[in-house]
């Protein structure tokens, strides 16, 4: 990874760690820290050592407490529409990445930090975990895609009611609302969850995971035709040589060793 002063990454066994590292900031994110997120993502994307991501923030308080309001406070209408498209873009590539990505949200995951837990695939919370959009408190709304993410995942009347009041919800509520995936005691044991569920995604074909991933972004496309990406995505898996070791090893009786090809 290139030389980078807010986050730390560390690969193991295939797995790319990324830690949002401004604690003493509440872990909040500025534009540098959205750039190195950028790069991280766009070499993951293409680094066939890596076969997923876990994203979480640094320290036990917080996963990220939001967007630098130091920054936010000098925007003005122009650079304010290029800020919530930057943030919108990574954000995309994180959700359209074709390798699994798992938030590790532990403490206060609010504002911008919602929104990046949102574009994850997974999300798994710490029990102390705090969910919120409090963007209404600054007389602003969610930019980087919260106000469509946060809909999608929790419907239109909860996530009507917690972006007009800013309120915070617990890691419980969040896991009734569908939000988060699992909800665990500590950030170690969310940690371990996390690579329990990863050693499970990365046994299988991933050149199909990778089309579970589109098929899933798809249903919420409102210009591209979902079931046709999924007979289209099918079509490709076919083609592939991971499915005729799969169903190979299924009527011989044995382990698939996927290729991704």
């Amino acid at each position: 990874m290139a030389d980078l002063q807010n986050i730390l990454t560390e690969e193991k066994e295939g797995v790319l760690y990324l830690t949002v590292n401004r604690e003493e900031k509440m872990n909040a994110l500025n534009f540098a820290t959205l750039e190195e997120i950028k790069g991280i993502f766009e070499e993951a994307e293409d680094n066939k050592s890596i076969k997923a991501v876990i994203i979480t923030g640094a320290g036990e308080k917080s996963f990220i407490a939001g967007a630098d309001i130091s920054e936010i406070a000098s925007l003005n209408e122009v650079n304010a529409r290029k800020f919530a498209e930057n943030g919108q873009e990574i954000f995309a590539m994180i959700e359209n990445c074709h390798k699994p990505v798992i938030a590790v949200t532990n403490g206060y995951t609010l504002g911008g930090g919602c929104e990046l837990a949102m574009a994850c695939h997974i999300r798994i919370a710490t029990a102390n975990a705090k969910f919120g959009q409090p963007e209404v408190n600054l007389g602003i709304i969610p930019g980087y895609g919260g106000t469509q993410r946060l809909t999608m995942l929790i419907g239109r009347g909860k996530a009507n009611e917690l972006m007009m009041t800013g309120d915070m919800i617990g890691a419980e509520e969040a896991k009734s609302l569908g939000l988060v995936n699992h909800v665990l005691p500590t950030k170690a044991e969310a940690i371990d969850k996390a690579e329990e569920i990863i050693s499970k995604i990365m046994s299988k074909a991933p050149l199909a995971i990778g089309m579970i991933i589109d098929c899933v972004n798809a249903a919420f496309l409102s210009d591209e035709n979902g079931y046709q990406t999924e007979a289209n995505s099918f079509a490709r898996c076919v083609k592939s040589g991971d499915y005729k070791e799969g169903t190979s090893a299924f009527l011989e009786k044995r382990k698939p060793v996927f290729k991704g090809e």
